[in-house]
């Protein structure tokens, strides 16, 4: 994962590609350590925020059941 033990902040983004942003940065590779596949497999922790909550929840959750790490601040 090339953003192990990373921060990353996605500024402003609950949907769309601002979603799509911090699910990849999030996104943990099921197969080798270093490996990155498809979108990315980054590895990071991710800090996101917006304006919309129940989008910025679900984003969360998206992260969270995927094995991600992330906070969302409104």
């Amino acid at each position: 994962m090339i953003l192990q033990d990373k921060v990353a902040l996605v500024t402003d983004k609950t949907s769309g590609i601002g979603r799509t942003t911090a699910l990849a940065f999030a996104q943990r590779s099921e197969g080798k350590p270093n490996e990155v596949i498809a979108f990315g497999a980054a590895g990071a922790k991710v800090v996101f925020s917006g304006r919309r909550d129940a989008e910025g929840e679900k984003t969360a959750k998206l992260i969270r059941e995927t094995g991600g790490e992330c906070l969302y601040v409104h």
